[in-house]
């Protein structure tokens, strides 16, 4: 086999065609999650606007829980909260694993962290030409 041959066969990922959109209603919806996010006893919670330097989202809410127990609660309140509003994610990783735990909502991502992984990952610092918005949200 050729190396091109082989490179041929390897699958490419899919291309998203159409982002998805901002809403008028996005800043109501990260507000809503902050505040079931501090209902849970969310810690060191921390909102980044992404807007002006991503073109995939709008918002980062990043925060921690103390234990795999915790990060659950806090990923559940947040569901449960913008369900209630006619939100659904788009898509959810790491719920299960209980270490980190992501919420797309498509405007905005919900990252909900053990305190390893947030350390670990540092999406703060990776992001870190990103505004913190925290104080508009809570």
């Amino acid at each position: 086999r050729t190396g091109a041959k082989v490179l041929a066969e390897v699958p490419r990922p899919l291309r998203m065609t159409q982002l998805p959109a901002a809403t008028a209603d996005s800043p109501s919806r990260v507000r809503t999650a902050v505040t079931a996010m501090q209902d849970r006893q969310a810690i060191d919670l921390l909102v980044l606007d992404l807007d002006e330097i991503s073109e995939f989202t709008e918002y980062f809410l990043l925060c921690s829980g103390s234990s795999e127990r915790q990060v659950r609660a806090i990923a559940d309140g947040v569901d449960e909260k913008l369900r209630q509003q006619g939100s659904r994610p788009l898509h959810v990783e790491g719920y299960d694993n209980g270490q980190w735990v992501l919420l797309d909502y498509g405007d905005f991502l919900v990252h909900i962290f053990s305190h390893e992984m947030r350390e670990y990952y540092r999406l703060e610092k990776l992001w870190a030409d990103a505004p913190d918005a925290t104080s508009e949200f809570v």
